[in-house]
């Protein structure tokens, strides 16, 4: 279909107007990269919309879809975010990757849905908003980890300057990690009064792992209220709920839906 191509054209192009704005140190002033990024992020969603209206029985959740509605949300919050500041070089990383990803579900993802009644719809539309939130979070810990390493080291390249402050870029990992906990809670809250037998479904895996991640992340969320947690720490706790994380997701539904044929 050819919006998807077009949209990963979008994508790179927008990526390469912002590495280009990297190198020659103008990204906060540089707009140039933000009509593709919004054209690339329009036509994604249109994208799953034509599937969908395709698809019998509503919009597909399977696995190539989901990555690719997570990177969708991604790359919103990107262009939404770097368009106010000097967080646009955070579309380095996400935009490349919404490009992979929608090409992936391109190719390998349009599984018939199972028409799931409105309550498992929110339920799941709840659990890509938490995932894309906090995978975004977990992309600014790892630009975090590199901007203290480079301080540290003296090293001050272009893409370094290319950041905001640090105390700016570690304020903005904790209001998303913040936003990304309360979709988390409000997607296992709907899971215990939507999903009826976590047994039968295979998902006792999956919300375990969902509340340890839920657990890790309110722990570093309370140890940066109560005890001022930042830096090294805030990077590894986040890293490790991220893992958690995308372990009761991704992890559970490749098992389930390309490893055993079940959805």
């Amino acid at each position: 279909m050819w919006i998807s191509f077009v949209a990963i054209a979008f994508y790179l192009a927008a990526t390469g107007l912002l590495v280009r704005a990297v190198a020659q140190d103008r990204v906060a002033a540089s707009r140039s990269w933000l009509w593709p990024a919004l054209g690339a992020v329009l036509l994604h969603g249109a994208y799953h919309l034509v599937v969908a209206w395709r698809t019998p029985g509503g919009p597909d959740m399977h696995f190539f879809a989901a990555l690719s509605l997570v990177s969708l949300g991604m790359a919103a919050m990107t262009t939404m975010v770097g368009a106010q500041g000097r967080m646009a070089g955070l579309g380095v990383l996400s935009f490349p990757l919404a490009a992979l990803l929608l090409f992936v579900y391109h190719a390998y993802g349009h599984e018939p849905s199972r028409g799931l009644d409105w309550r498992l719809q929110l339920h799941a539309w709840l659990a890509l908003l938490a995932y894309a939130t906090l995978a975004i979070a977990a992309l600014l810990a790892v630009m975090l980890w590199a901007q203290e390493r480079a301080l540290r080291r003296r090293e001050f390249h272009a893409w370094l300057r290319a950041l905001p402050p640090l105390t700016e870029l570690e304020e903005l990992l904790f209001r998303t990690i913040t936003v990304g906990f309360i979709l988390l809670t409000a997607t296992l809250l709907t899971g215990m009064l939507f999903v009826e037998n976590l047994f039968a479904q295979h998902l006792v895996h999956k919300t375990v792992l969902s509340v340890l991640s839920w657990l890790a992340f309110g722990a570093l969320l309370v140890g940066r209220w109560r005890y001022g947690w930042r830096g090294g720490k805030a990077v590894r706790w986040t890293l490790m709920a991220m893992a958690l994380l995308l372990l009761a997701f991704f992890g559970s539904k490749f098992v389930l839906e390309l490893v055993l044929d079940r959805t």
